[in-house]
This record gives structure tokens, C-alpha cells and sequence, in this order.
């Protein structure tokens, strides 16, 4: 008697065997079935043509989790030590003005008898001079330092009446003997705060009761480490590992709704507000190189990336996360020096030897005075996220390694924290980092009268990017 395939046929079977009423036809197509003469061979495994889809990881590679209980997480930090103003004028051939009141020059705090540089970057001239009058119009206004040059008579032998963009920084005083110090300023030490909101991330699977008693085996090797024979479990696990990815992939990509833009209009009793995730971060606070493509040998543009990080907090150890064509461009840069040419360059981190790291596929190197390790980030890869395109917009990041001192102010005392954290709500009575549920009436589940089994997977978290001035963001 000829098999019937047809639907309603099937009897699923407890046990992996062949019977005669539970089996499916194996392909689409007349004259597919166990009649035909020849049999096909057929594979139960899962083919992994894609290797490892998952793409999260860059965070518990860089930062930390910490949880919080508030609905914004707010942080302080340090502002710099010494005393410098930009956009300065040269008003007359003794004066000097500049705007206060910006978000860097809160305020005039130069005082008389201060002893300042002078500096035009554009024609490469400067000179030293004393103040000898210095007046704050209010925040917003002008400042007028007036000043008596070191070198020449006035201002004028050095720039012209009406010269912008000048910069200039305190390097010292001198007072004349017997005088007082009822001039100085005195400056209270300020910080620059920043805050973060947490969102909160679903997602859902959903298998109904008919579906979940037809079973279909595929043996599987999942990528979190599971494997063997598994049915409708395969897609819940399959869930489980995207919204994983959202964990890390939401706090990268995301941004804080602007006033006035669609997301803060939609209506509710509580609004959307988004989340500053690390790339808005850094095209926020950090830096920004475009266009990176050194030839081979040359490192001028790369010791560019140095300079500033010395006007930066010069954290010595950082990670380089890239796609692939910057990490090729970094690996073609690299491979045509020499060790001790082009100002010394290293290779600790490859015991010294240049055969050793001249290999095409760097993992660390050394350029000055900083260390430096570079790995590919498969998220700027991936031909379902940045990778899909040739020119995603963002080739790389490079992440200071180590932690950052802020000011606590419930404790009141300055905390380390790394660079790059994650906070999510947590309570005695609820921890939101990771939630799943199952609800319905199917598998284990006895919550409701539906017949179906869903798993819900919540978590409400943010990234705290702090320090990001050290933080150098790589764009095409």
C-alpha cells in the first residue's frame, strides 16, 4: 500500500524512529516520495552557514553591569586643571577679549598680576605677558584682560589690533615686593555633569499547543553552548540569543529623543525619551576621525590620533574595535615598518620581534608611549547590522582601556568605574537585567487559558559612557 503524505496523516512519535505514519516528505515536488526507486540521503543536522550569528560581546569585553534604581543615572566629571581660554581677540594694542558664559568658559577667573601666554596657532606667534587689569562683564559678555607684553612694547609687535582666534593660558604670577594678594580670585573647582536613562526592551516567542505536540528533530549547536536534538525549543532559543544582542546592540546605537522630534511628540502618559547609546556619545563629547587611510609604512595620520590623545586624559593601554577594511588598512600601516624606524616603534607585545608581528594579522602594537590592541568587531561586520553596506558610516572605535575617577555626589566622595558601563534597574522585590516567563498553557506553563506557550524576555538598562574625550570614533 502506497505512504499518504497527506496533512492530518502525520503521528508524531515520542521516540527518534521510522514508522509508516510518521514521517514527512522530504522535498517539495511530484514523485518525491519513499515510492521513487532511489532514495535521497538526507541530513539531520542544521547546516551553520552563517558560523556564529550572535554579535553581543564588546560590552562584557570592555565595560561592567551595575545595577540602579532610579529612573536616570547621573554622573560628574573632573573638568581641567589649569586656567585657558580660546577665541580670544586682540581688542587693542594692550587689551584682550573673550566671551564667557559657553558651556567650557563658564567665567573670567584670570586675575591681576597673572602671568599668561599668548599664542596665535594659525602663524605659529606667541609671547608672555602680565595682567595687570582684569574685568568680568557678566556671563555671556565680554572679558577684558589688559596687558604688558614681556617682549616688546605692546601687543602690536607681535599680532594686530583685531587678531581672533587666539588662544591663551595661565602659567603663573608676579607680584612687587610688599603688596598684598586681594586681587587673586579664588577659583572653586567645578565639574560637567551628565545623565542617562535606561529603556526598557521586549521581545516574545510564541508556539501554540498544536504546534508544539507535531514534532519536527533537528540537531542543532546553538551558539550558546547548547546542542543535541531539539523541536520548537530551537526557536525559542533562537529568540533568546537575538534579544540578547538587542542588550548590547540598543545601547550602542542608541539616541535621546531631541525636543520637537517625532519620537518626543508621540502622546502617553509617560513619553518616549530614548537612550544616549556609544556612538551618539562620542559624536557627542569624543572624538572624530574620518577618512583614516595611511599607506603602508606611514604613520602620520595614526601619531595625529596620538597628539590629541595627549591634550586628552593619555590613557596609555586602549582597544581598537574595527571592521574589517580599517583593520586591513591598520595592518597594511604597520606592515611596512621596520622595528626602531619611523620614531621607535615596539613590539612588547610580541616579544620584540618583528617577524613575529609583521604577520599580516595584528593583535597589539606599540607607538609611543601608548599600547594599543586591535580585534575586528563582528557588529560593524555582520551583513544584518552595520556590515550591510559597503560604507555603514562607522569603521571602528577606539575605547580606553581601565577605569575613570567621577564624583559621587550621594556619597560624595570620587568612585572608579570603567570607561564603558552598562546600569540596569534592580531591586530587592524585581531585577530587570535579564527577565524571561513563560505564560499560556503549554509546556510547563499554566498561566492562562490560552493554548499556546509564549516566552517573554524584559530588561530596562543604559550605558554610561563616561570620559568620552578619550574615545576616538572612526567614520568613512
Amino acid at each position: 500500500m502506497a505512504l499518504n503524505n497527506a496533512f492530518g496523516s502525520i503521528k508524531p512519535s515520542q521516540k527518534q524512529q521510522l514508522l509508516s505514519d510518521n514521517y514527512l516528505s522530504f522535498t517539495d515536488g511530484s514523485g518525491n516520495d519513499f515510492a521513487q526507486q532511489y532514495l535521497p540521503e538526507i541530513y539531520e543536522q542544521e547546516v551553520e552557514r552563517y558560523g556564529n550569528r550572535t554579535l553581543s560581546g564588546f560590552l562584557r569585553m570592555v565595560g561592567a553591569e551595575m545595577p540602579m534604581t532610579s529612573d536616570q543615572v547621573v554622573w560628574s566629571e573632573q573638568n581641567r586643571l589649569h586656567i585657558a581660554y580660546n577665541e580670544v581677540t586682540v581688542a587693542t594694542a594692550t587689551t584682550l577679549t573673550f566671551v564667557t558664559g559657553g558651556t567650557s568658559q563658564v567665567n573670567n577667573v584670570i586675575s591681576k598680576n597673572d602671568t599668561i601666554v599668548v599664542l596665535d596657532p594659525a602663524n605659529g606667534l606667541e609671547v608672555t605677558a602680565l595682567v595687570t587689569d582684569s574685568v568680568n562683564n557678566g556671563a555671556g559678555t565680554l572679558a577684558t584682560l589688559t596687558v604688558a607684553t614681556y617682549t616688546g612694547a605692546d601687543l602690536d609687535d607681535t599680532f594686530n589690533v583685531l587678531d581672533t582666534d587666539l588662544k591663551i593660558f595661565v602659567y603663573g604670577s608676579e607680584f612687587q615686593k610688599g603688596t598684598g594678594d586681594s586681587d587673586i580670585k579664588s577659583i572653586t573647582p567645578s565639574f560637567t555633569q551628565f545623565s542617562n536613562s535606561p529603556i526598557i526592551i521586549k521581545d516574545k516567542y510564541a508556539i501554540s499547543g498544536s504546534d508544539a505536540a507535531q514534532i519536527g528533530w533537528v540537531e542543532v549547536a546553538t551558539e550558546d553552548g547548547t546542542g543535541g536534538y531539539l523541536w520548537y525549543l530551537k526557536a525559542e532559543s533562537e529568540t533568546r540569543l537575538r534579544f540578547e544582542d538587542y542588550l548590547e546592540m540598543s545601547v550602542v546605537e542608541g539616541t535621546k529623543a531631541a525636543a520637537g522630534s517625532g519620537v518626543a511628540a508621540i502622546a502617553g502618559d509617560v513619553s518616549y525619551k530614548g537612550t544616549e547609546g556609544l556612538f551618539a556619545a562620542v559624536k557627542s563629547r569624543g572624538n572624530i576621525y574620518s577618512g583614516f587611510a595611511p599607506a603602508a609604512g606611514v604613520l602620520t595620520e595614526f601619531d595625529e590620533i596620538l597628539k590629541n590623545l595627549d591634550t586628552q586624559g593619555a590613557i596609555e593601554e586602549n582597544m581598537l574595535f574595527v571592521n574589517r577594511q580599517l583593520s586591513l588598512t591598520i595592518d597594511n600601516m604597520l606592515g611596512g615598518v621596520s622595528a626602531g624606524a619611523n620614531g621607535g616603534v615596539a613590539y612588547g607585545l610580541f616579544e620584540n620581534s618583528e617577524d613575529m608581528a609583521l604577520n599580516l594579522g595584528f593583535s597589539g602594537f606599540r607607538r609611543g608611549s601608548y599600547d594599543f590592541y586591535k580585534t575586528d568587531w563582528k557588529y560593524l561586520n555582520d551583513a544584518s547590522t552595520r556590515g550591510a553596506v559597503a560604507d555603514a558610516g562607522i569603521e571602528g572605535i577606539l575605547v580606553p582601556a581601565g577605569t575613570s575617577t567621577v564624583y559621587d555626589q550621594i556619597l560624595g566622595t570620587n568612585i572608579r568605574r570603567p570607561f564603558l558601563h552598562v546600569r540596569y534597574r534592580a531591586s530587592q522585590s524585581d531585577d530587570r537585567r535579564m527577565k524571561s516567563w513563560l505564560t499560556g498553557s503549554v509546556g510547563g506553563a499554566y498561566t492562562s487559558d490560552l493554548d499556546a506557550m509564549e516566552v517573554h524576555f524584559l530588561s530596562e538598562r543604559c550605558l554610561c559612557v563616561q570620559a568620552a574625550n578619550n574615545f576616538v570614533l572612526f567614520t568613512d
